[in-house]
């Protein structure tokens, strides 16, 4: 999990909407930072003019403050390592910092040839060969093989087969007298 510790300049407070009118960058950072705290970050936020000992306690922050003042705030520090400098980042900029969200997010496999073998997956399952046969020509129209839609079948065939196999083993030990031991139930049809 990343720690992401913001150092903000002497000011009042850093949600932006105190005194007679508000800051927009500085309250769209606080929802941003409420927005990283949320994906699993630690936040801590640090205000020179009211936590002036953590800026004393921290080396790196120390430092940059004695050789820039209060230029360098607000300082973002992730990971003990200073990220960023000088200006509130954007939250696809925090994000790419802390790498959570935007930055992590898999690419989609998700296509229209991928749709089509879900529904002939689907299909099988259904018993509906109409549904069969229209996926089967959208699927061709796509350039999808034949080894990939057969595989689809065999998946949804084995998804479909496993609830028959457990419901006719459940038969086989009622069958076999092993009905006693099982808690009687209510009928689910009526």
């Amino acid at each position: 999990m990343s720690t992401v510790q913001v150092f903000d300049p002497p000011m009042c407070c850093s949600t932006g909407v105190c005194g007679p009118t508000v800051d927009p960058k500085l309250a769209r950072f606080a929802s941003d930072l409420q927005w990283l705290a949320s994906e699993g970050v630690l936040v801590e936020r640090f205000n020179l003019a009211q936590q002036p000992q953590a800026f004393a306690s921290s080396a790196i922050v120390k430092a940059a403050l004695e050789k820039e003042g209060n230029a360098c705030l607000p300082l973002i520090v992730i990971n003990g390592e200073i990220a960023s400098g000088g200006q509130y980042p954007s939250r696809e900029q925090l994000a790419a910092m802390a790498r959570v969200g935007v930055s992590e997010q898999a690419p989609s496999i998700y296509s229209d040839a991928v749709a089509e073998l879900v529904a002939i997956g689907a299909a099988i399952a259904a018993n509906c060969e109409p549904c069969f046969k229209y996926h089967f020509q959208q699927a061709r129209k796509l350039g999808v093989s034949r080894e990939d839609m057969m595989r689809a079948v065999k998946t949804a065939q084995s998804v479909k087969e496993a609830p028959a196999k457990a419901m006719l083993q459940l038969a086989q030990r009622y069958l076999e007298g092993e009905s006693a031991a099982l808690p009687m139930v209510q009928s689910c049809c009526g």
